[in-house]
């Protein structure tokens, strides 16, 4: 039994397939190329799922909060850090003259 798949995928009709189907390829050449692909972004986009205006609206939200969050945890961090440069900035000095 297994002779017979092997003999049945050798047939010659499926052999002429596989050849047909790589000639068409290589015809699609300039404007059929272009149009091609643009019928199959434009398939593509159909099947996207595109958000509310109501959701558009709480995404937006969210990444304006979480930047604003964003901006004051580093301008915190950046803050603190300017204050304790200061501090041993200016602690060195009277700690050389103490010397």
């Amino acid at each position: 039994m297994p002779d017979e798949k092997i003999e049945k995928l050798d047939t010659p009709s499926q052999t002429t397939t596989k050849s047909t189907t790589s000639s068409t390829k290589r015809k699609i050449k300039g404007k059929n190329r272009f149009a091609k692909w643009f019928r199959e972004m434009r398939s593509e986009l159909r099947k996207v799922v595109w958000p509310t205006p109501k959701q558009i609206t709480n995404n937006t939200f969210v990444a304006l909060t979480v930047m604003a969050c964003a901006a004051v945890l580093i301008w915190a961090l950046d803050f603190a850090s300017g204050q304790i440069f200061e501090a041993i900035r200016s602690y060195i000095p009277r700690l050389i003259r103490g010397w």
